[in-house]
């Protein structure tokens, strides 16, 4: 069936922006801030710090008022108790650690969470969350069709099907290969509005870019330091043109 945009309404609030209130926010969109009803894939090099920065991004929307989730498919809460001891803003953060329920349906935990409606969720990570699910389900679903149920979850809440009909954003780490491209479906990159990448230079700083964003967004690479008490900071921005790969 054809459509034509200007047949179609949508709510007003699906176009104002989820802001932490901090540099990174130009990163994210044009209107400075994650867009509600998006999804963004975000990769990175081992130890680059991808788990400490969208938490504490995660956090910094919460303090703004925005209703977080975040479902750990990798720690466990001893591990996230020694995160919060370095970072004490993620203390308050609700937690889904799957590997808790693995032996308990984990497909269905999943689903009820959801279900209570949320602003941003932040999965860590595809993989490892559709693991726990393959798991849980006794190897009786294939890989393909663990993907496909957590991309329709994704796409359903997105359009707001949940108790509090918020239009969900989804901030998923996402695993590359050994030559450093993209690990997964292809429906997986086309559901996808934004791929943002965390990496270190050959001088070891760490930065924060995008190769794809439909909203737009500072096409430039963000700085951050792991070195601050209670929060990542964002120093300084480079042209993505700089030599210092």
């Amino acid at each position: 069936m054809l459509v034509k945009m200007d047949d179609l309404q949508f709510n007003g609030d699906l176009f104002r922006p989820m802001k932490t209130n901090r540099m990174i926010d130009r990163l994210f969109s044009s209107e400075g801030g994650i867009m509600p009803g998006t999804n963004l894939v975000i990769t990175g090099d081992p130890g680059v710090g991808k788990s400490t920065v969208l938490l504490d991004i995660l956090s910094d929307l919460q303090k703004e008022g925005k209703k977080v989730l975040f479902i750990s498919g990798e720690m466990n809460a001893i591990d996230m108790y020694g995160y919060v001891k370095r970072f004490p803003k993620f203390g308050n953060v609700p937690i889904l650690f799957l590997g808790d329920h693995v032996d308990n349906n984990p497909q269905k935990v999943i689903e009820n969470v959801l279900q209570e409606g949320f602003d941003v969720v932040l999965v860590d990570s595809w993989a490892e969350v559709t693991e726990v699910v393959s798991d849980g389900t006794a190897g009786y679903a294939s890989k393909k069709k663990i993907d496909n149920w957590m991309l329709n979850l994704m796409e359903s809440h997105n359009k707001g099907l949940n108790k509090d009909e918020k239009n969900t954003s989804f901030l998923v780490i996402q695993q590359v290969n050994k030559d450093g491209s993209f690990a997964g479906s292809n429906r997986i990159k086309h559901m996808t509005t934004g791929m943002f990448h965390i990496r270190f230079n050959k001088e070891g700083g760490r930065y924060m870019h995008y190769s794809k964003n439909r909203r737009g967004g500072e096409a430039n690479k963000f700085f951050f330091s792991l070195s601050g008490h209670n929060q990542v900071l964002w120093t300084h921005t480079e042209s993505m043109n700089s030599n210092d790969e």
